[in-house]
């Protein structure tokens, strides 16, 4: 028999374990999904509060964030499994993060007054351009170009894990160029408006060039260990990223390397036309590792974790079995010089 366009049914069950973070428009709660014969799967959920939930254009952000970001499967992307209802809850089940917010990371710097290495800083810029350049460049199943726009591009939705990877989380208020928009239909802020570009604050159209100033901001914090914009009344806020002149990186971040200088500046240019495409943000800040012979990678990203983090810091392999009872090397093993050797056949 034909198994083709069968429907299998599974209700599924969730068990919540901890609340990890409260937003404004959602809980996310550390969870496990249960299935059959005892199977168990770590996840984030991610439950809709109810006021939101009874508000149309609310309860379709966040449909849309499941729906939009489900296929897109990226390494520096938060993976979106599911998308469910219980009675008048909504719920997403997510990728769940061991480690902390790139917003955790900057805040330790600066408590501690040490800066942040300019090529780890780059490397994990980068990776965060190329989650960008995945989602603005991504096609459906049915090779529609769908021009996605996060438009929250953020220190706090950018998230790290323990074992030095970078993944760009909460697509809730991003665009397609095939979806409807709520702030289309009624006065919406949407995003940190510390973080928007001119045409984002002013409510204007944005497109994939509006996640590159952003991450130019995001850049430039990482660096200064400080905020670019700063104001909190929006009359103001709008005057700070929209009238005043493209504010002097050299000056708040002294000594930085021109290559880094000239990139910011570019991608934070008012007019979006002048900024690069996160692709050509990312090439760069890569090519600037290279020129400095510090390539970034995971290990350099976990070992500085590790540093910054002692207390809450968790090996990926902390809870792994002792290795007669796996039959194969754990990370610390494979990770020895000497086994790398052998294995090359060079000792």
């Amino acid at each position: 028999m034909d198994n083709e366009g069968r429907l299998f049914e599974y209700a599924g069950q969730f068990r919540l374990i901890r609340k990890v973070a409260r937003g404004g428009m959602a809980t996310v709660y550390e969870a496990e999904q249960l299935g059959p014969a005892g199977f168990t799967k770590q996840i984030a959920l991610k439950i809709i509060h109810d006021r939101y939930a009874k508000q149309p254009e609310w309860l379709q952000l966040f449909i849309d964030e499941a729906k939009l970001s489900a296929n897109l499967v990226h390494g520096n992307i938060v993976q979106i499994y599911q998308l469910g209802q219980i009675d008048t809850e909504y719920f997403i089940a997510m990728e769940f993060i061991k480690g902390v917010t790139l917003r955790a990371l900057i805040d330790r710097h600066r408590q501690m007054g040490t800066p942040m290495s300019p090529a780890l800083a780059a490397y994990t810029a980068s990776r965060v351009c190329r989650a960008l350049d995945f989602a603005h460049n991504f096609v459906d199943h049915t090779g529609r170009r769908l021009d996605i726009v996060h438009r929250d591009v953020s220190p706090g939705n950018v998230l790290l894990t323990w074992d030095g990877h970078v993944k760009l989380a909460d697509f809730g208020i991003a665009k397609a160029r095939t979806m409807a928009d709520p702030a289309a239909q009624r006065p919406l802020m949407m995003g940190k408006k510390h973080y928007m570009s001119p045409e984002q604050i002013l409510g204007g159209q944005v497109d994939s060039r509006s996640d590159v100033f952003a991450m130019g901001i995001v850049l430039f914090e990482l660096l200064a260990l400080q905020p670019l914009f700063t104001e909190d009344e929006t009359e103001a806020a709008i005057d700070e990223v929209v009238v005043a002149p493209v504010p002097d990186v050299a000056r708040y971040i002294p000594g930085i390397d021109p290559t880094l200088n000239a990139l910011l500046r570019a991608a934070l240019s008012k007019g979006p036309a002048d900024r690069p495409s996160a692709v050509d943000f990312g090439r760069v800040l890569d090519q600037f590792c290279v020129s400095h012979r510090e390539t970034g990678s995971p290990e350099r990203l976990q070992a500085h974790l590790a540093e910054m983090f002692p207390d809450s810091y968790r090996p990926p392999t902390e809870q792994t079995p002792p290795l007669s009872e796996r039959g194969h090397p754990d990370v610390a093993e494979r990770s020895r010089p000497s086994i790398v050797r052998r294995m090359l056949g060079l000792d």
